[in-house]
């Protein structure tokens, strides 16, 4: 978190990728609404995995000065380190370059491919450090949970009903910079898609505190009512309002929350009689180098980092609308062999004027025991290939959804296709139908 705001002039930034991704699912209510009676809960995280990666970002700054702080290599170390998890895992990521002091700095973006791109929830955490120390609490420990939570919806395969992303933020210390150059550089359009965005920074005071974020009613109810099952009280953040990342976001209209354990405040006899500790500062190490690993209350972090898969999970579902408009459709079967050759099943489209729509829904039906062997495409009459699933979800079975797809460059009329093809052996699955709707 950083000590105070203070507005920074930005320039010679490169533009990051933007726009919707294909694989998306169709609208739904607003990001507020909470899941479906049907929807996955969310998994248990793993504090064993997130102190890992504090130990990983504590040894990247050992090995590089200290810190990881901005235009220093222990931080560009950090992004690299954080991207690799992600490209592992299967997120689309993006390194964002802006120029702040003279030197570089760098934003990480990674979506999780599907869910409504028009529909996006948001968690974010600044991953730079102050030049004093290595930011193991301040952020690290923001930073390894939302990775830990980006890495836990790839191992659950889950396809939320709302799109999801996740940024790591450069230069924070030096006052919101990187966040700031995200969110300056989002076209209006894109900002509008952006329905929810949580910001996560000091998560793991040793002293701590469990303080909610008060700006937006949805969030800020879905993470006390998690707390409150817990038995924790909350009280409203105040310490570091307008001096984190969420700032950047909040200040162009777009709906946030987080969560804080404290920093250099002290906690009064009322807090120590709530959540335990003494009547010292929430984080004595704030800014200091002695914010390592040893600065880190294990269970803050385990409940916090708990809380945000619970967010995360609770405001990406809904219930999906179906889509309206001129449907295509295909119902024949058409058999998937195992670890064979790709098939398809076919509508063709007539009657409709110009090119397909920016938001041509397509609807997937398919049986099969392991979707995690399945590559799914959608392919134009003049053969663009559009992919919808990748390989993803692991052993779940069957895909039933409706993706969204920017089909605007291809002429409408025409014969479309649905590819699929299992990549492994020892299952077998059908083509149960497809359509594809104009509206």
């Amino acid at each position: 978190m950083k000590l105070s705001v203070r507005l920074s002039a930005l320039a010679g930034a490169s533009a990051l990728v933007l726009g919707a991704f294909a694989g998306a699912a169709p609208a739904t209510a607003a990001a507020g609404n909470t899941a479906s009676g049907t929807a996955a809960a969310a998994p248990d995280i793993s504090l064993t995995n997130v102190k890992q990666h504090l130990t990983d970002l504590q040894s990247i700054a050992t090995n590089n000065g200290g810190n990881r702080a901005h235009g220093r290599p222990g931080y560009k170390a950090s992004i690299d380190f954080v991207k690799a998890k992600l490209d592992a895992a299967g997120y689309t990521t993006a390194v964002q370059q802006f120029s702040y002091n003279g030197t570089t700095g760098y934003n990480l973006i990674a979506d999780w491919p599907g869910g409504d791109p028009n529909q996006v929830i948001m968690a974010g955490s600044h991953l730079d450090s102050v030049s004093s120390g290595p930011g193991i609490n301040d952020n690290g420990s923001g930073s390894a949970a939302i990775l830990e939570t980006a890495l836990a919806v790839s191992r659950a395969g889950y396809q939320p009903t709302k799109h999801l992303r996740f940024g790591w933020w450069g230069a924070e210390e030096l006052g919101l910079v990187g966040s700031k150059y995200y969110v300056n550089n989002l076209p209006t359009t894109e900002r509008s898609k952006l329905k929810g965005y949580l910001n996560f920074d000091m998560i793991g005071s040793p002293n701590p505190g469990y303080f909610v974020y008060d700006d937006d009613p949805t969030i800020e109810k879905t993470f006390k009512d998690y707390f409150a099952g817990l038995g924790v009280p909350t009280e409203i953040e105040t310490e570091g309002d307008g001096r984190s990342d969420h700032a950047s976001f909040k200040n162009v209209g777009i709906p946030v929350g987080g969560l804080f354990t404290g920093a250099s405040r002290t906690k009064t006899s009322a807090q120590v009689q709530k959540w335990g500790g003494t009547t010292t500062a929430f984080d004595r190490c704030y800014h200091s180098s002695c914010d390592t690993t040893s600065n880190i209350n294990d269970t803050a972090l385990d409940r916090n980092s708990d809380a945000i898969a619970h967010a995360v999970w609770t405001l990406s579902a809904g219930t999906t609308t179906p889509p309206t408009g001129k449907v295509f459709e295909n119902t024949a079967d058409v058999s998937i062999p195992d670890n064979g050759a790709a098939v398809s099943s076919s509508v063709t489209v007539s009657g409709i004027t110009g090119n397909a729509p920016s938001n041509l829904a397509v609807g997937v039906d398919i049986v099969h025991p392991y979707k995690g062997d399945l590559i799914v495409d959608l392919i134009a009459p003049d053969g663009s290939v559009y992919n919808l699933h990748n390989r993803s979800g692991g052993s779940a079975d069957n895909i039933v959804q409706t993706f969204t797809v920017n089909a605007s460059t291809e002429v409408a009329n025409g014969t479309w296709q649905l590819r699929a093809q299992d990549r492994a052996s020892a299952d077998v699955g059908y083509i149960n139908g497809f359509k594809l709707t104009f509206p």
